[in-house]
This record gives structure tokens, sequence and C-alpha cells, in this order.
């Protein structure tokens, strides 16, 4: 029986039993604990009265400390203490009786499926399923003879194979069909929690594909920090695993990831233990990623995330003490010279602190020549949301000016389940090639899909292997065509400057120096005119004349030559983004696009921040050409004929 045809089946499961007691959304709440548990099963039998010796012997000379020797026992990352097996359950017909068997079957297992179990909320439908008398039901479904989730084949009389065993990478590949079924059943929260799988190959292959011929054989280890149901960190398993094999490696790769969601937790962990991998599903870890981190002195090769948009994380930022009093090293950076550089963002999307977070756990040591890399998606709001010196545009520049930032991908519309929102992959890397070093490759990628027969909720199109390559060749070729475009990092960059003009009352001397109380006065009581004398603030006595850019301008106090300070005028004050790469720098900047129009004009060296942001549309937009005149004129005509006498209808009528 295919892969294919075992989750068809268990699929099926769903509907012969579940239809009158639980709504479809609700079907997987059952199923995919069940699943877990019925493979658990399958799994233990061979050495099940081992596991069972093995406890009595603890519990008879006193150690309580028994996981590490019973996992030995079952020859497994897990184990099942009960006196029971599913087969035995299943001829239980008394519910009351059923019910406090299977609760006392779930109690025996491991401490690393309980935590599954309880994530699941498993327990809380026990009670449902009795009462509808479904539980009984249930078990025989999944005990059904016409299919095998053990790993060892089921024989015939004559010892011929009747149906093969399912070895723990088939197992994985049936529960991750289930998750994508059920995923695309409820696609309203899919998003949230299930990346589809075209975009986690193609982030898998835009972080090993650079350096594929540089992978020694060794281990390796990978991290998702908003790891939903895990699919990211087995794809890149995976990817990682066969492009070394390729080319004649052998790789180790330990998986890391952190969930706050507990069921999509529970089926990441789950997942795992189903692989055969339950010392990695061990670093799967439950909790708020930017709150709670579970890593907090791991650094990874390879990083790759979806983290939610347009998400607020505003609890976890009270817990972490709040804007002024955060203090953690992954968001509170020393850049530039400024040793509290913040990197905190809004408190209504925390997308980008989860770059942050994956950020600060780069390799950066002699033994790791390639580095880190990263994968991570996101909304557009990540490329310009943020003013200068604000979290958003502090990450960008921290990024960029530590020459971090590889490429972004713009992917098509209606990529994923629940939005049909731009998105985008940036790439980074701490370990760039000499080639790309001090530069940022956009790619347009946003016409290279194969739509989709039917919509998936707000996904309509995917990406096809052809495209997949595509993206990957452009990456790769790192050649300004019409849908990539390469750029230095100070591109990207701009001083934002606050440009001043001086404060104008009627009735004001104009060879006084004001008091900053008398000004309030004047603010008050006067009346401001462009033809009234500017307001002196303070007067220096020396004859050298500095740029009258600062807000300082030569004059005469008194009969003397000084220089003076003029008061600003608030009401008139602007702002202006001259580009990092503007030729002579701001002063070049604001003699051509404002003292022209405004001569008084100045601006204060103390309030020049510097931002980042990145512009798709004005990097890719394409103009549509104007029609020809004949073209347009023929149509003109030809709505003249259409509407022939018609006005005069009108009118007459």
């Amino acid at each position: 029986m295919s892969v294919l045809n075992i989750s068809s089946f268990i699929w099926g499961i769903a509907d012969d039993v579940l239809r009158d007691v639980y709504v479809r959304g609700k079907y997987r709440d059952v199923i995919l604990p069940m699943t877990v548990i019925r493979r658990l099963d399958a799994v233990l039998e061979p050495t099940k009265s081992d596991v069972l010796a093995m406890k009595e012997r603890l519990d008879d000379a006193g150690i309580t400390n028994q996981d590490a020797a019973l996992r030995q026992a079952s020859n497994e990352a897990f184990y099942n203490t009960s006196p029971f097996r599913l087969r035995d359950l299943a001829s239980i017909g008394k519910q009351q009786q059923l019910k406090a068997d299977f609760e006392a079957y779930l109690d025996g297992f491991s401490p690393n499926v309980q935590e599954v179990l309880d994530k699941f909320e498993f327990r809380n439908q026990i009670p449902r399923l009795i009462e509808s008398d479904k539980l009984g039901f249930l078990l025989e479904k999944f005990l059904d003879r016409s299919i095998n989730l053990s790993p060892r084949p089921v024989l015939n009389a004559d010892g011929s194979v009747r149906l093969e065993g399912l070895d723990n990478h088939s197992m994985g590949t049936v529960f991750e069909e289930l998750i994508r079924r059920f995923n695309e059943e409820n696609n309203e929260e899919a998003g949230e929690h299930f990346t589809p799988r075209d975009v986690v190959q193609l982030m898998a292959r835009l972080i090993f594909l650079p350096v594929a011929d540089q992978v020694r054989s060794g281990t390796y280890l990978v991290y998702d920090g908003a790891c939903g149901t895990g699919g990211m960190l087995t794809v890149a398993e995976a990817s990682l695993t066969q492009l070394a094999s390729e080319r004649g490696k052998e790789v180790s790769v330990h998986l890391f990831g952190q969930e706050v969601n507990s069921e999509t937790y529970a089926i990441s962990k789950a997942d795992l233990i189903l692989k055969g991998e339950g010392s990695e599903a061990d670093n799967i870890r439950y909790g708020s990623t930017l709150a709670a981190d579970a890593f907090p002195s791991r650094e990874f090769d390879f990083m790759l995330s979806n983290p939610p948009y347009g998400k607020s994380w505003k609890t976890d930022l009270e817990r972490m003490g709040g804007k002024s009093g955060m203090m953690d090293p992954r968001f509170v950076v020393e850049h530039d010279g400024d040793p509290e550089h913040s990197l905190v963002t809004r408190s209504s999307d925390g997308q980008m602190m989860f770059l942050a977070n994956m950020l600060s756990k780069m390799k950066d040591n002699p033994d790791a020549p390639l580095g880190s890399r990263i994968a991570e998606v996101h909304n557009g709001s990540s490329l310009f949301t943020g003013d200068a010196g604000q979290g958003e545009s502090n990450i960008r520049r921290w990024i960029i000016e530590n020459d971090w930032l590889e490429a972004i991908v713009a992917l098509p519309l209606n990529m994923f389940y629940n939005t049909g929102i731009a998105t985008y992959i940036w790439v980074l890397t701490n370990r760039k090639a000499p080639h790309r070093r001090g530069k940022v490759q956009l790619i347009d990628a946003a016409q290279w899909f194969k739509p989709l027969r039917k919509n998936l909720g707000s996904k309509n199109c995917q990406l096809a292997d052809v495209d997949i390559h595509r993206i990957c060749d452009t990456f790769l070729d790192f050649k300004e065509t019409e849908q990539s475009k390469i750029f230095p990092n100070k591109a990207f960059g701009y001083w934002k400057v606050t440009v001043e003009r001086p404060l104008r009352m009627e009735g004001v001397d104009p060879e006084c120096a004001y008091t900053a109380k008398e000004i309030r006065e004047l603010k008050q009581e006067g009346k401001r005119s462009e033809t009234a004398p500017p307001v002196i603030k303070k007067a220096h006595r020396r004859v050298s004349e500095p740029d009258p850019l600062l807000g300082l301008f030569p004059a005469t106090i008194d009969g003397k030559p000084a220089v003076v300070e003029y008061e600003a005028d608030t009401d008139l004050r602007d702002t202006e983004q001259v580009p990092l790469l503007e030729e002579g720098g701001i002063e070049a900047f604001l003699h051509r696009e404002v003292l022209p129009y405004a001569p008084d004009a100045w601006y204060v060296p103390t309030k020049v921040k510097i931002g980042y942001e990145i512009s798709f549309t004005r990097h890719f937009y394409k103009p549509e050409p104007l029609r020809p005149l004949e073209e347009i004129r023929a149509d003109i005509l030809a709505l003249e004929r259409e509407t022939e006498g018609l006005l005069a209808e009108i009118v007459g009528g």
C-alpha cells in the first residue's frame, strides 16, 4: 500500500467516524494525535515485554529516574509502560471500562510523548468520543488489517509479504500529507503555521546551493525560531543531506526549533518522533522565541523561518521590560559607535524581531568557514516600514552596514493560504562570497509561477520546479537582468535631515538677541510674517564666517561684525531624505534642492539620522507605453458613432 493510499485511508477515518460528532475543521484534533499513537504503538510492540520487565526491576530497586533505562529497553527514544496495547483495548465493549483503560494506556507513554499529547489536548477529546460511542470504532479503524503502520512487514501464512513495512521516512511523509490536507481544509488558519512546500523548497535551495561545494563531512545545526509544524526544518535536513551525498560527503544534521502555538508545536515534535528522530524532537521547544529564547547560547549553521507578520508582540515586549527597559542583547546591539543601537520594532508587528533573533545566532569564528546562512519570509512592510532611527530601519541598517544581506526575492502574489499580499524571501549570510561583498541583489520573481487548478484559500499559484530552478539560477548568476538588479549597499541608505527656517516676527529689533523667555512671549503676542526680520537667538562675537547651512549667519550687532543664530520657526520645519550616495553629501543636496527656494534655510547636524529602506516598486517599475495617437483617435470616433443622436434624443425627450 503506497504512502498516498495510507494517508488517504487515515483521512477517510475522519469522515467514517467523526462526521456526526465534530465539524470538519476539528477532525484534526482527533486524527493527528491518534495517528501518532497508533504508529508508536506499532513500533513498540516487539519490545513491550522488555520494557515492562525493566520497569518492574527499576521500581523494585527504588530507582525514580527511569527514562534513560526504559528508552534503552524499548530500543527507541520513547516507550510505554502500561500493560496494554491498542489491540487489547479495541475489544472492550463497556464504554467506561474502555475510557479507564485507554487513559491508563496514554499515561504509560514516556515524558516526551506525554508532552505531545498534552499540547494536542487529546485527553480533552476522550469524554466526547466515549459519549458518542466512537472511541472503540476509532481504534478498530486505526487497527484495520488492510493497512500497516508498523515498520515491520505483515506476512501471510506461507511467509510471503502481505503488506510492506512502513519505514520512518515514509511514516513521516504520511503524517506530513495529513497535516497538509488538514491545513488546506482550514486554509484561513494555515498561513500562520504552515508554509507551502514549494516556498520551503526554494528557501532551502537559496541557503544551501551557494555553498554546496564547500560543505564538508561533519555536523551541521539548523534552526527555525518560528517552526510551526516543522516543515522547514525537515525539508532543510533532507536538502542538505542530499546535496552532501551528491558530492560524496556525509553530514549529520541536527534540528532546533521553537514554537509558541501548542498544537503546531505538538505536530512538529510528533513528526520527528515518527521519523525515528526522537533526539531531534527533544530540540523542539515550546514557548515565545522573543520573550523566552530557548537557545540563548546556541549558534547555528543554517537558519530559515516564516515568522508571523502583522501580529502584535506587545505582551512579549512588556515581559521583556518594555521599549525603554529592553536589555536583551539580541535586540540592543553595538553598532557604528552606538553601544545601544535599538532593534526594537513597533509592538504591532514583530516579524523583524525574529530576523534579529536569528542574526544573533550566527556563527562567526574561524572554525566555521561557512559562517551562517539565513532565509526568512517577510511581507512588504519589512522593506520600508519605520522611519530613520526607528527599530525596523535600524535592523535594515544593522544588516546592510554589516554586509550580511545577499539578496531579496519578490515572490508571486497569492502564494500563501491565508493572504494574497506580496511576500519576499530575505537571504543573508555573514560570509559573503568575494564577488558579492558590498552589494545586494534584488530579484523580481513575481511572474514566475504555475497557476493552481483549484484555489487553496488565498493560494492560487505555486512555484513549479522550473520556477524554482529559474530563481536559483538568477540568484547564483548574480548578473544584471530585467528581473535581477544589483546595488551597492549604500544605495538603500539615506540621511534624514531636519531643515529649519528662521522665525520672523513683526515688531522685533533686527539687531537684538532675545532670551528664550522673550522668544516665547513673542510667539504668544506677535505676528509671523515672511517680510518681518528674523528673531536672533544668540549672537557670537567672532568675525570668521561659518557655513550658513548650520543656522549661523553673518550680521552686525551694535554696528560690529558678528555671527548670529536664529530662532527656528517650528511651523516651517521640514525634513529631507538625502541619499547616502549623494555626491557632495548633505550640503550639496541642500544647495541644489532647498536653498534656491528657501535661501535662509539651514539644517541641524545633531538631528541628522541614518535610515535604510528598500523599494522594489521603484527599482522594477515598468511604465505602460503610451498608445499611438491614431489608435486613440479611432476609439474616440467609434464612441462618437455609438452615441450619435443620443444627446439630441435625451434633450428632445
